[in-house]
């Protein structure tokens, strides 16, 4: 009787092979830990044979591999394989999985890869299966393409969960762990990373590191080797830029900002592919439920004491109102979202363009709408726990402050208030993000925080970008999900091109329209507040870029927007913190001439 071999030749022409009764038919595919047969039963049904590449002696170690093969083997998942026979073999333990109208993802990849959402939907669906095991206690150990069982209609299952026995130290990845427990997870872990090369693969056309044994690539990256994995740029099939970030995030040098469990990395390509989803509502849809049940954002603390003053208001005080009202920015946006939706449908205005300003709104709707757009909101802080809350309310005084400070850069004869709120829009995506999904924003402002350096005497590994980080957590733009909010609420076209924020590697042009300056002041008083709260030293560099970008188009010297972002506030808007004074010592120097910093 013979037993497998990784020789997947015959011994000789027309020679047949058996393991036990069943006819080993070909070789599907080996790594250095497992390997994969087809055979055939006697009435002709062929199953998928995994096996450990080297069995283990007999005893205890052997006892070890059945005994976690039979946990594997109990778990029940849509994408899990479900084993139809365990046992030995002459020593050799063995799982089989049904073939019939199966193959293996290896089997099905070319030079070409595949498309990314095919890709990314085989991924997942993988993903999901590996999820629930983690979440059982049950790892995988030895992920590769040949591990993939691909049906007839395209959906994925997972097969092999634990074969691979025991890790020994070589194959562990670097990632180990002195307890049961972080053994566990940093087997989970290694998974998690062999899934990002498998789709890295998949998309490419050709294995990462050229290594068709996942298992062997995954030790050459750190923290054992030095090898960079990266998607190419050129290759068969266009790679859109988020499900390129996801990718190359799964792989990334810094092990930092690699997914750390397979739900995570899941999130991430199912929040791509609804976005690539017209069926999905596109971007929207990765909102749509949550829209519905919380609303785009809650009233800000204090909106009882504000609903109670607004009951007790006459008409005749607008001005005071809207005062009021621009404190919430869950109640201004709402006021906005009210006249700006009546008037695409035509049931209040006619002509006229969008309304910008919340006097105009509280005009058109009258006290009482503003009192029923006051008691909608969700109460303060909706489903956010403490800590997400807190976060919201941080970044809604960051929003308003940014707010005051495009007031304090427009060009004469702009309304302020106008500037204002564009510049609020110009956030609502970061708003909606952190009240919707607080621990992915979390998550998002980790991946941009700079690393420790990869060796001693080196830089800094650089975070990501905000939205390589976004791509690579929500596999969504956040600016994109703040378009499609406000493309819900009816704003029209113009307007969404003003909250569009200018990008940071976009030239800054003259503007052409009183809509292009309202644009640039808005994405110019944003960016400057995000680089005054840096750390002193790189503020001074990023205030200075910014005055680089808008100083000649908008007509300022660093000298004044620093006097600017000093400013405690502008009319009755609530104020926040001024810009910290070593900032403002390092950037505007006594010794440098005013004009000398005006471009």
């Amino acid at each position: 009787m013979s037993v497998p071999a990784s020789d997947p030749s015959p011994r000789s022409a027309g020679a047949t092979r058996h393991f036990g009764r069943r006819q080993l038919l070909r070789l599907l595919g080996k790594s250095e830990r497992t390997m994969n047969w087809l055979v055939a039963e006697r009435d002709g049904r062929e199953l998928m044979l995994v096996l450990p590449r080297v069995a283990p002696p007999a005893g205890a170690a052997l006892e070890r591999w059945v005994q976690a093969a039979r946990r594997a083997a109990r778990l029940e998942h849509p994408q899990l394989a479900p084993a139809v026979d365990l046992g030995i073999q002459d020593g050799w333990p063995f799982v089989a999985y049904e073939m019939t109208g199966r193959a293996t993802l290896a089997d099905r990849l070319t030079k070409k890869g595949l498309p990314g959402a095919e890709a990314a939907g085989l991924v997942a669906e993988l993903l999901q299966g590996l999820a629930y095991a983690h979440e059982a206690g049950v790892v995988h150990g030895d992920l590769q393409g040949a591990m993939c069982l691909v049906d007839d209609q395209g959906h994925a299952r997972l097969a092999g969960l634990e074969a691979a026995g025991e890790v020994p130290p070589a194959a562990a990845g670097g990632l180990t762990a002195a307890s049961p427990l972080g053994t566990q997870r940093a087997a989970a872990e290694r998974d998690v990373l062999a899934a990002g090369l498998l789709l890295h693969g998949m998309l490419a056309g050709t294995p990462a590191l050229e290594e068709t044994d996942i298992g062997r690539a995954l030790v050459r990256l750190p923290p054992l080797g030095r090898e960079i994995v990266r998607l190419p740029w050129v290759g068969m099939h266009p790679i859109a830029e988020p499900l390129r970030a996801i990718v190359n995030r799964a792989t990334d040098r810094q092990e930092r900002q690699r997914y750390r469990n397979a739900r995570t990395l899941l999130h991430a390509l199912e929040g791509w592919l609804k976005t690539e989803s017209a069926a999905g509502g596109g971007v929207l849809g990765l909102l749509a439920d949550k829209l519905r049940a919380a609303g785009v954002l809650p009233a800000l603390p204090g909106a009882g004491a504000r609903a109670a003053r607004l009951a007790t208001m006459e008409r005749e005080r607008t001005n005071e109102l809207a005062e009021i009202v621009l404190e919430d920015l869950a109640l201004s946006f709402e006021l906005l979202r009210a006249v700006n939706t009546a008037q695409v449908r035509g049931a209040q205005v006619s002509g006229g363009g969008p309304v910008l300003t919340v006097r105009r709104a509280i005009a058109m709707i009258g006290m009482e709408g503003v009192r029923r757009a006051a008691h909608s909101l969700r109460r303060w802080p909706g489903p956010l726990d403490d800590a997400g809350a807190a976060e919201l309310e941080r970044l809604a005084a960051h929003c308003k402050r940014a707010g005051r400070l495009a007031m304090a850069l427009r060009p004469a004869a702009y309304d302020g208030e106008v500037v204002y709120l564009l510049t609020l829009l110009q956030n609502l995506g970061r708003l909606v993000v952190q009240y919707h999904f607080a621990d992915d924003a979390q998550q998002i402002r980790r991946l941009m925080q700079p690393g420790a350096p990869a060796r001693e005497g080196e830089p800094a590994e650089p975070g990501m970008s905000e939205e390589g980080a976004a791509y690579a957590v929500l596999g969504a733009d956040i600016d994109a999900i703040g378009q499609a909010v406000a493309r819900w609420w009816g704003l029209e076209e113009s307007v969404l091109a003003m909250i569009r924020r200018l990008p940071a590697n976009a030239v800054v042009h003259t503007a052409e329209s009183d809509d292009d300056t309202l644009r640039l002041v808005a994405s110019c008083a944003n960016e400057a507040l995000d680089a005054a709260v840096l750390p002193a030293a790189k503020a001074q560099q990023a205030l200075q870029r910014v005055v680089q970008r808008y100083g000649r188009t908008l007509d300022f010297s660093l000298r004044e927007l620093l006097d600017a972002l000093q400013e405690p506030g502008h009319g009755r808007i609530a104020a926040t913190a001024p810009m910290p004074l070593e900032v403002l010592e390092s950037a505007g120097r006594p010794d440098r001439p005013d004009k000398a910093l005006r471009l």
